[in-house]
C-alpha cells in the first residue's frame, strides 16, 4: 500500500490514481479516503490525477494518540503534497476535511494550490459561542463523545441515518451506503474517534479563511443535519474573497454519495473553469 511516514513517525496511507493536474481530497470524520471514491474515479476518468489520504488515526493510517487536531492534520497534508511534489493542485475537503484544507492554506499558503473546494465543510466554527450564536451547542458535541465512548459501533450505525438524510420522510435508504459508513468509521482508532470531535467542533478557522487567495467553491446542502449551513457555508463565503457558494436544496451532509453525479459535474466544471 502507498504510505509515507510523517516527521513525528505517523504512517499515512494514501491513494494516487490517474495522471494530469492533481486533485487532492481530504475526508470527514470518522471516514477515510474511500468516502471520495465516486469523485476520484470520475475525475481520474476525465484526465486528472486524484490523491486522497486517510487522515492520521483514520482508515489505514496509523492510530496515533497524539496529533488529533487540525494543526497536525494540516501539517500531514503539507507533508503529503511536498512528498509528491504537487503543484497547481485543486484541494477538495468535505466536513472536517474542509477544515483541514482551510488550516493547511492558513499554515502553509497557496503556492502549491490552484483552487479550493469546501463541501459540507466545518469552517469557520461549528461551536455556538457568544460571537457565533448560530453554532451548535457544546451539549451536542458532548453527546457525540458520550456515544463514541458508550458504544462506538452502534453510534456510527445510528449516525449514518442523519448523515445521508435517510431519516427524512420518503428517503431512499441504501443499506450498502450505511454499511460502508460504519465500516470506515470502525477502521478509525478510538483516539481519533474521540479527540477529533473537539478538533472539528471547537477550532476557529476564521483567520485561515481570510488567507485563501485562490478561486474557491463552497458546496453545501441546506438540509445538512451534521454541519448546519447557517453557521458554516453562509459565513465562510463572506470570509473568502471571491468565493462562490452553491447550495443544494434539500441535500444532506453526505451529498458526495447521495448526489454524487451532481457533485462530480460541479467539481469538473469548477476545475476546468
Amino acid at each position: 500500500m502507498p504510505t509515507f511516514t510523517t516527521k513525528d513517525g505517523t504512517e499515512i496511507y494514501y491513494n494516487d490514481w490517474g495522471s494530469g493536474q492533481p486533485v487532492v481530497f481530504s475526508h470527514g470524520w470518522p471516514l477515510s479516503a474511500d468516502a471520495f471514491e465516486d469523485q476520484m474515479f470520475f475525475l481520474a476518468s476525465h484526465g486528472y490525477r486524484v490523491i486522497a489520504h486517510d487522515r492520521r488515526g483514520h482508515g489505514r493510517s496509523g492510530q496515533t494518540w497524539q496529533g488529533n487536531q487540525l494543526d497536525a492534520y494540516a501539517d500531514d497534508l503539507a507533508e503529503l503534497t511536498a512528498r509528491l511534489d504537487l503543484k497547481a493542485a485543486v484541494h477538495v475537503g468535505h466536513s472536517t476535511g474542509g477544515g483541514e484544507v482551510v488550516r493547511y492554506i492558513g499554515r502553509h499558503g497557496t503556492w502549491r494550490v490552484a483552487k479550493a473546494v469546501l463541501i459540507g465543510a466545518i469552517p469557520p466554527l461549528m461551536l455556538k459561542t457568544e460571537g457565533n450564536p448560530e453554532g451548535t451547542p457544546i451539549a451536542a458535541f458532548d453527546a457525540i463523545r458520550a456515544g463514541v465512548l458508550a458504544d462506538r459501533s452502534q453510534f456510527f450505525k445510528d449516525l449514518s441515518m442523519p448523515f445521508y438524510g435517510y431519516n427524512r420522510p420518503n428517503a431512499k435508504i441504501s443499506e450498502g451506503v450505511r454499511n460502508s459508513f460504519w465500516l470506515q468509521g470502525m477502521l478509525a482508532g478510538m483516539p481519533a474517534s474521540y479527540f477529533c470531535i473537539k478538533a472539528f467542533s471547537e477550532t476557529d478557522l476564521t483567520e485561515d479563511l481570510k488567507k485563501i487567495d485562490v478561486p474557491t467553491l463552497i458546496i453545501h446542502g441546506d438540509d445538512d443535519q451534521i454541519v448546519p449551513i447557517a453557521a458554516s457555508a453562509h459565513r465562510s463565503v463572506k470570509l473568502v474573497k471571491g468565493a462562490k457558494l452553491k447550495v443544494y436544496p434539500g441535500a444532506p451532509h453526505g451529498l458526495c454519495t447521495t448526489l454524487k453525479n451532481e457533485v462530480n459535474a460541479d467539481l469538473l466544471s469548477f476545475i476546468k473553469g
